[in-house]
């Protein structure tokens, strides 16, 4: 036999020998094929307690994982890999190995549901080659409620610089699972152009193989496995080094990566991460558990990055207030900044946030007079920026100041020179790698001048609690403004925060700005949109919603028109917390949860179903005999506060849009 034919195709093997033999010959390739998929290299590794196991295979020269919990398999076979300008690593890989591993770290974050953590997880670094050459490693972390996973993309020959164009990464979903996910926007969009940014409407229960508007959705993304349990897919560890990206349906139960869209910044920057080599990717991340207290509790997005810079000083985080909810842009003017200032002041609050056109309607000098004043009451002063260089309509001012270097740290330094304590930076323009790197020149810039960092119109923060030290929340969420905007998102408010506290807020500080105690969106709290929640429903949001600094929608005037016990609550509340605990709940229907700060435990829930909610909540987190101050609804939604003494249990209901806090003394 002439030896080329050995490197023909099947067809042209099949063209020079007769019809028998060429059955015979077809039946030993398919043979083949079944034998080599049957001998393709498997690797498994387990969590810490050994729960949770990842299968990693090559099977027909491409790399896949699969996730089980117990003996229940969580996702299903789903692909890895990256296609870049270097090579397609995607088909053609060979796993060569994994080299498996413990890990133990403790750390402090004093800014995001669990002040110190004792994390344990099993690592593999799985290798795989193509054509004989090392080319990609898979990292694993498997802990015992998280699978996560990053590339290690390795130099070749000379090549010392890539453009990773897509990732094969997905997830499998099995059958009947259900989704919680907000859809991506189209770039572009929306208010003056400004989309995507992440504030769009969660869909409840919604079956699989959509696409939201046809973008993708916005992580994190939700899935409930019907009797199985859970799944939480996020992204952690995302910097100026790569691109923030989305999650895409393939087909039917199979999700993957996706990478921005070309509308992006006004169609500035690149899709695609160009990156030096080696080089590791942002983790994605998948959280599961039967229940939902994985979800809730889980602190994985800050388990996998490490601080980029040290803090210039110690930021001091906390409460404060801010007129621009209430009182719209009118409210932007001297005279009510200051009596915003008395207000944080009486209400022991550490700031104010003066919202957009301060420079035009107050001024520079005035605002320098205002931060002297608020000085005198122990008040600080957070002053709001346009981030708009060229990718949006946005016509709030200040404007131009945030884009570029050297415009920027001019500011700061102003800022610095009259004692601003933080900015809150409005209006990006996607989650291009360019825009990754302005959030991360923004971050430390400021940091050199002792500012801390809200941002607003913006991305998902990943991990950014931990990697950035002045760092303080972001919005990325359908916020508190569209309850001034329309009454249809006042009367689904209860429904909205019982989604918020299983998604959005699971994986990083969320800027919602909310707990107003005025019935009404308005300066005179007579009219405009109306509170169809309850004022214990609006304490309870104050500990469920978790931001390190919050501003809430507070007026001067809730002193002498709300509840004592309210304001007083409000007064108290905290910001930062050391624990956080799932009691019950489910997305769109109700919530009950516990956060801890010291040896004081706040329990709170809210309710969106029609009927009342009657539950039994477990209270042996309290001391035998301690006192309990429970905050409660009745049926009108009419709250009040009483005194109990602790027990094994207690018996709470929550009326739709109603809420409920139970604190120790």
């Amino acid at each position: 036999m002439n030896i080329a034919y050995l490197c023909t195709s099947k067809k042209e093997i099949t063209n020079y020998i007769p019809i028998n033999m060429k059955k015979f010959i077809l039946g030993v390739l398919a043979l083949a094929s079944a034998w080599s998929s049957a001998w393709a290299a498997e690797k498994s590794f387990t969590s810490p307690d050994g729960k949770l196991t990842v299968v990693v295979d090559d099977a027909n020269g491409a790399a896949t994982y699969r996730v089980n919990l117990g003996t229940t398999e969580f996702l299903g076979r789903s692909p890895l890999g990256l296609k870049t300008n270097m090579g397609d690593y995607t088909q053609g890989l060979t796993l060569a190995g994994c080299e498996v591993k413990e890990v133990k770290e403790s750390y402090d974050l004093r800014n995001i549901k669990q002040s110190h953590v004792d994390y344990e997880a099993t690592e593999a670094v799985c290798s795989f080659e193509q054509q004989g050459r090392k080319v990609i490693d898979v990292i694993f972390r498997v802990s015992n409620r998280d699978v996560a996973y990053r590339y290690r993309i390795l130099p070749q020959r000379d090549t010392k610089v890539c453009v990773v164009n897509e990732e094969a990464s997905g997830f499998q979903l099995p059958e009947g699972t259900t989704t919680f996910m907000c859809p991506q926007s189209r770039p572009m969009g929306g208010f003056a152009r400004t989309s995507p940014s992440y504030e769009t409407s969660y869909t409840d229960d919604d079956q699989m193989g959509k696409n939201g508007y046809g973008e993708g959705y916005s992580f994190p993304c939700l899935f409930h496995l019907g009797d199985k349990g859970w799944v939480l897919i996020s992204e952690t560890g995302v910097d100026g080094s790569y691109v923030a990206s989305r999650l895409l349906n393939v087909n039917g139960g199979l999700y993957k990566i996706g990478f921005p869209q070309q509308g992006e910044c006004n169609g500035w920057g690149s899709t695609s991460a160009s990156v030096g080599l080696p080089s590791e990717t942002p983790w994605r991340t998948i959280t599961l558990g039967t229940t939902l207290a994985p979800i809730v509790e889980t602190t994985v997005p800050f388990d996998l990055v490490e601080q980029k810079y040290k803090a210039s000083q110690e930021y001091i985080y906390g409460k404060g207030s801010w007129s621009w909810i209430i009182g719209m842009d009118n409210s932007c003017n001297f005279d009510e900044q200051k009596r915003y200032i008395d207000f944080s002041a009486a209400m022991g609050y550490q700031t104010v946030l003066i919202d957009a056109f301060w420079d035009k309607q107050i001024g520079y000098e005035k605002i320098a007079e205002l931060a002297a004043y608020g000085k005198t009451k122990g008040v600080g002063l957070f002053l709001w920026y346009n981030s708009n260089g060229t990718w949006n309509d946005a016509p709030q001012t200040p404007i131009g100041k945030m884009d570029k270097s050297r415009e920027r740290r001019a500011e700061m330094a102003w800022m610095k020179s009259v004692g601003i304590r933080g900015i809150k930076v409005d209006f990006f323009g996607g989650d291009k790698q360019n825009m990754m790197q302005l959030y991360e020149d923004i971050l430390s810039d400021a940091n050199d001048f002792g500012i801390l960092c809200i941002f607003h119109g913006c991305t998902l923060p990943r991990g950014w609690e931990k990697m950035y030290p002045n760092y303080a929340a972001s919005e990325a969420v359908l916020a508190s403004e569209n309850l001034h905007f329309g009454q249809g998102s006042c009367d689904a408010e209860a429904h909205n925060a019982t989604l918020h506290a299983f998604i959005r807020n699971t994986v990083g500080s969320m800027d919602f700005g909310g707990s107003t105690l005025n019935k009404y969106y308005d300066a005179n709290n007579r009219r405009g949109t109306h509170r169809v929640t309850s004022d214990v429903y609006a304490l309870a949001t104050a500990v469920l919603f978790q931001s390190a600094v919050q501003h809430f929608a507070l007026a001067p005037n809730n002193l002498t028109d709300a509840p004592a016990w309210a304001i007083d609550f409000m007064k108290n509340v905290p910001t930062t917390w050391d624990e956080v605990k799932f009691i019950d709940g489910y997305p769109g229907k109700y919530v009950i949860m516990a956060r801890r700060t010291g040896n004081k435990w706040f329990i709170v829930g809210v309710n969106a179903q029609d009927e009342t909610l009657k539950k039994n909540i477990d209270l042996s987190m309290f001391d035998k005999n301690a006192e309990l101050q429970v905050y409660s609804d009745d049926a009108e939604l009419n709250g009040s506060v009483s005194t109990v003494k602790a027990k094994k249990q207690i018996t709470v209901t929550i009326p739709k849009n109603g809420g409920l806090v139970i604190v120790n003394k």
